[in-house]
């Protein structure tokens, strides 16, 4: 289904978006994912973005952690070449920023289902092949402002091919 839809502009992506882990791609990874975002401790609520100007932005995920709502795992976002099909989709790249999802090449690629839905395709790992791996989400949204940007940027970051197959 990713293949047949297109990339959402850099406008429309602009607030917090419900974020639901979808079924993925072997059972392992599905309990994985489950305790990761989704544990007693802490629940993954959605994702986050902001336009910076016509070709880039900045965006976080946010969870409920007790009784309060936390930002964390920056990123910067761009409409680049998917690694799938060679078609634009909207990139979350976290390697922009020091985190988690940044130390593991973490890297989100999203397309428009329709108004106000989009289906996520996330991509994690060390080498090219564990980078082709893609691991489902959705998003619905916006449903609340964006909050404020965070995160410590990484000194001297350029995206490279680990972020971006097809950029060069």
């Amino acid at each position: 289904m990713f293949r047949t839809l297109s990339a959402p502009t850099m406008e429309e992506m602009n607030g917090e978006y419900a974020a639901y882990l979808l079924a993925q791609p072997t059972w392992l990874a599905d309990k994985i994912g489950h305790i990761t975002l989704n544990n007693y401790f802490r629940r993954w609520l959605s994702k986050a973005f902001r336009p910076l100007n016509a070709t880039s932005g900045q965006g976080y995920n946010t969870f409920q952690q007790g009784h309060r709502i936390v930002q964390c795992y920056p990123m910067m976002t761009m409409i680049a070449t998917s690694r799938f099909d060679n078609r634009p989709a909207y990139q979350l790249i976290y390697r922009h920023f020091h985190s988690v999802c940044g130390s593991i090449n973490m890297v989100d690629e999203i397309r428009r289902v329709s108004p106000n839905l989009y289906l996520g395709i996330g991509t994690y790992g060390f080498t090219h092949n564990q980078r082709h791996i893609p691991y489902p989400f959705l998003l619905r949204g916006p449903h609340t402002p964006y909050r404020g940007d965070i995160g410590r940027k990484r000194n001297g970051f350029q995206i490279s091919s680990r972020e971006i197959p097809r950029l060069f």
